[in-house]
């Protein structure tokens, strides 16, 4: 018998290594650009969450304190590696800076508690106290300030605005007869020298309280003449009169430590100088540049001890200034979480991508990966193969088909199991196999019975094999 197989015709065989290779080459893409979109997604919620964001600084003239405070603030910003970024603007005066605040062309400014408030202006810190302190020579005491209006008073100040604010102390009209009473110190004066050739019955002094704890003036004036530092008995009323003037204290030896001055601690009054914000600024900005300033405070005062005491701003409701929304929160520590504040957004956010990624997800497979082949496509070379089983003249011609058939049934096998193959039309396919394998068998017996020699058969079956 001949050993020929007969050549099945081109096209009825199907490489499997083919869907292998491509499904293979698929996977490798899809890791690749699976890395890639995760990496710009990193760099750009990292690029979105450290985004700068820059507030502009409206201060007085460059070489005043409001301007020096700015500048260390900014440059504390940066070292403490905050997204928050200052631009500083200086102006001629500190009145200038807060008409342009109160224009909303700065974010930032500094003001003192007498100055005309902007409606939009928030407290972030309290940078400063400026405290009036009542001075009379000897042991003299003053017992009210209604006293003060038969006597001659010297104004000892650094800032000549600080005029105002002792006349609305004493209530002392400005043109008045009474006015003229009170003087502008020259400039370099001392307490002692006010007293003695200046003719002053009083002395009032308005200054900063970081720089009158700083001045050694006042001990060495009570060493020369000694002078009396009196407590106003009408804070309270005053500060309710005006609601800019706050009450402070004097503390027990502030101006001398040898002769102890004062020898307790007094009531007086005084003013706020307030880090102050636009209203319009968010919440989590304003608690972080408050968080900054708090926590850096000392390294903020400057050489001269103005913003030396950083305090918190006013939270109560009843504040002469309101708190900023966000620097309240960071102080009653009620500030929510960058998840707590947009947490809805996160959510939608969440569920748009996911809808998304579907989308991208089936785009990506429609366009990049080779469709699986259905099973049922595969009965078309089952039943090629049936088509050959006729022309088969020899067992071994038909045992090249039998190996055929079991080649189509191990590809379809192994493509089900690495997804180049789908279950679609299983049954067609097992139904074609089952029948092309009968007929195999029967092919089989039928050339059997025409040989008429099964052992024959058998051997060189058995040979071929060998």
């Amino acid at each position: 018998m001949s050993a020929e197989v007969p050549t099945p015709p081109s096209g009825t065989r199907r490489s499997r290594p083919s869907f292998l290779n491509s499904n293979r080459r698929q996977v490798i893409l899809f890791a690749v650009l699976t890395l890639l979109l995760t990496g710009a997604t990193v760099w750009g919620s990292r690029i979105w969450l450290r985004n700068s964001e820059t507030l502009t600084f409206a201060v007085g003239e460059a070489n005043g304190p409001q301007a020096r405070f700015a500048t260390k603030l900014a440059a504390m910003l940066r070292a403490t590696s905050s997204r928050l970024r200052l631009k500083i603007i200086p102006n001629a005066d500190n009145t200038r800076a807060l008409a342009q605040f109160d224009r909303k062309l700065a974010d930032l400014a500094v003001l003192r508690t007498d100055a005309k408030i902007p409606p939009r202006a928030r407290s972030i810190a309290i940078l400063e106290h400026d405290v009036l302190m009542l001075i009379s020579p000897g042991d003299k005491k003053i017992k009210s300030l209604a006293e003060l209006k038969k006597k001659k008073i010297a104004l000892l100040t650094s800032s000549t605005n600080n005029l105002t604010f002792a006349r609305k102390v004493l209530e002392i009209p400005e043109g008045s007869d009474t006015s003229a009473r009170l003087q502008l110190a020259p400039a370099n004066s001392t307490l002692d020298k006010l007293f003695t050739s200046g003719g002053y019955g009083s002395v009032i002094v308005i200054d900063h309280a970081s720089a009158i704890v700083r001045d050694k003036g006042f001990e060495q004036s009570a060493r020369r003449a000694p002078f009396t530092v009196n407590a106003i008995d009408e804070s309270t009323a005053l500060t309710r009169r005006y609601p800019g003037i706050s009450e402070e204290t004097l503390a027990t030896g502030l101006l001398s430590s040898t002769p102890q001055i004062p020898d307790d601690d007094l009531d007086t009054v005084g003013l706020h100088w307030l880090l102050v914000g636009q209203a319009a600024i968010a919440a989590n900005t304003a608690g972080e540049l408050a968080r900054t300033i708090y926590e850096n405070k000392a390294e903020l005062a400057l050489d001269d001890g103005f913003a030396s005491k950083i305090e918190p701003a006013d939270v109560d409701k009843s504040a002469f200034v309101a708190a900023h929304q966000g620097v309240a929160e960071y102080i009653n520590d009620t500030s929510k979480s960058f998840l707590e504040r947009y947490s809805d957004l996160l959510y939608l956010a969440v569920a748009a991508l996911s809808v998304i990624g579907s989308i991208f997800v089936g785009l990506y497979t429609k366009v990049t990966r080779v469709a699986p082949e259905k099973a049922s496509e595969l009965a078309t070379a089952i039943l090629d193969i049936g088509e050959r089983i006729a022309n088969a003249q020899t067992m071994e011609a038909l045992e090249g088909l039998q190996d055929e058939l079991e080649g189509v049934l191990r590809g379809a096998v192994i493509g089900l199991r690495d997804g180049t193959i789908s279950s679609d039309g299983l049954d067609t396919f097992k139904l074609g196999y089952e029948f092309v394998r009968d007929e195999i068998g029967m092919r089989r017996e039928s050339l059997k019975r025409q040989g008429g020699h099964e052992d024959n058969v058998v051997v060189v079956k058995t040979a071929q094999s060998a």
